[in-house]
């Protein structure tokens, strides 16, 4: 039964990596392997559970510690009790934060978007060239990514692609990049990204230390993918000849609007250190502010300007956008197939840590590996497959934070040591590596509908590239500081 969680989980991403060919949404076998994995692991439980590692410790970490506060539920019942009402629970809960947070973010770009926010932006970015473009929405990604966090920025600049870009394959590609950017943005941010905001949390990493030594291979990761893309890619992109033509609000409404969004998608790290409540509750009261204000905007609006001398045919069309533009409308919008297969994705994940199959795989790296650079990197290289956020989570499990002063081995691990950092660069990058590695990435694949494959074929080698290189930038600054 522990094996088979594995193959389900493999035969799974196999329908979600061949969505195209088999003309299956990727969202049903995300939805399939989330609840069948669970499946297997309740009927198997006794197996599974049971099972005990040489040192005489359980597989599955939370088990133990269950059974240390539980000792009289080393049974069926037990074990039952635990799966369904103590583990699944506990992992939903986590992930319904993710989930909360990214329907709050969509919904509040799509108001911005609706309302042609963004058309205050793109009428500022005048240049077609295809390079030129790339690198400004790549340093615009990787500094908003900071600031934001990498999943948000995704989303607000996919919805900005739409109005700069007609060619789908070509805005695929520019999506791609914004992955990149956004995943490396959000690295060296202590709020860019989940993994870096649970090594902070955690006490792992400070937040002026983490900002400034992994800046720097951040910053490799991102620009050595669009080096290398400087020299091959020619031409100019086309943009949508009938989006955002006239202008269906004022530009005061479009401006206000857009303030308002991107203030309430900054407010949301200001909010969770002032108030420790996680993040998606930030996000969903930022949502609630702009859908009063959009209320109370189109209702001033109608009563200011539709008044009975206007004749009734404009009144109706006025009425009519402005009907459009309301957010009980543009909830329809919002694209509910992306957040299904998040869900599915991560419970599918939070199976494999709680069964143990993560914790396994952790310890395997420790005990082949040895080396923190060379265990990071295969961490990172994982998290591209496999959710960054238990991977990290299980880095954090399996090494305590070592006394200041420590020497030797012990010396990579105290506060703001050299594997917290790479841990935080590595989970955080290493992801881009294939489309469904990072949230970022997740998000991009179900807005614009991009093939797996085709990422695979196009992207996965640029952003390796870009991994390896900003890898090689953070040995070099921490060679180049043992020696200074």
């Amino acid at each position: 039964m522990f094996i088979l969680m594995i193959v389900v989980f493999v035969l799974g991403y196999l329908m979600i990596a061949l969505e195209h060919p088999l003309r299956i949404d990727k969202s049903a076998p995300a939805l399939l392997i989330g609840v069948l994995t669970w499946v297997v692991y309740i009927l198997g439980s006794h197996d599974i559970l049971g099972m005990l590692k040489e040192t005489g410790e359980f597989v599955s970490r939370s088990w133990q510690s269950f059974l240390n506060a539980n000792p009289d539920a080393n049974n069926h019942e037990g074990m039952v009790d635990f799966i369904a009402h103590h583990e699944l629970l506990h992992h939903l809960g986590e992930i319904s934060e993710i989930l909360f947070f990214l329907l709050g973010a969509m919904t509040i770009v799509e108001i911005v978007d609706q309302h042609q926010g963004f058309k205050v932006i793109t009428d500022k970015i005048k240049t077609t060239n295809k390079v030129k473009l790339l690198w400004i929405l790549g340093f615009l990604t990787f500094f908003m990514s900071a600031a934001l966090d990498n999943l948000t920025t995704t989303i607000v600049l996919i919805a900005l692609l739409r109005k700069l870009i007609d060619d789908k394959k070509t805005r695929w590609f520019f999506a791609s990049m914004v992955v990149l950017a956004a995943n490396a943005g959000g690295a060296w941010s202590p709020i860019g990204d989940v993994t870096t905001i649970m090594l902070w949390i955690g006490g792992q990493v400070t937040a002026g230390n983490i900002i400034m030594m992994v800046i720097i291979p951040s910053l490799f990761t991102m620009v050595t993918p669009l080096i290398i893309l400087s020299f091959f890619m020619k031409g100019n992109v086309t943009r949508p000849a009938n989006l955002d033509d006239k202008d269906i609000v004022s530009k005061t409404q479009q401006i206000i609007i857009l303030i308002l969004g991107v203030s309430a998608l900054l407010f949301v790290p200001i909010f969770k250190t002032t108030t420790h409540l996680p993040p998606y509750m930030g996000m969903l009261f930022g949502l609630g502010v702009l859908w009063m204000v959009t209320e109370v905007l189109h209702r001033w609006y109608n009563e200011r300007h539709l008044s009975p001398a206007v004749s009734s045919e404009s009144t109706g069309k006025e009425n009519e956008i402005y009907k459009k533009l309301q957010v009980i409308r543009i909830l329809s919008k919002v694209d509910v197939p992306t957040v299904l297969f998040f869900l599915g994705i991560l419970l599918a994940v939070a199976s494999l840590q709680s069964a143990g199959h993560l914790g396994l795989l952790a310890s395997a790296l420790d005990k082949h590996l040895g080396n923190i650079y060379l265990i990071n990197l295969a961490i990172g290289v994982l998290s591209s497959v496999v959710d960054n956020v238990p991977l990290v989570a299980g880095a954090m499990g399996m090494y305590d934070i070592a006394a200041e002063g420590s020497t030797g081995y012990a010396s990579h691990f105290v506060v703001d040591g050299a594997f917290w950092e790479f841990i935080a660069y590595c989970a955080g990058t290493g992801g881009s590596i294939l489309i469904i590695g990072s949230a970022a990435g997740v998000a991009a694949m179900g807005m614009e509908k991009i093939d797996f494959i085709w990422y695979l074929k196009k992207i996965s080698l640029l952003a390796l590239v870009g991994y390896l290189a900003g890898a090689g930038a953070y040995y070099l600054q921490m060679l180049l500081m043992h020696h200074a």
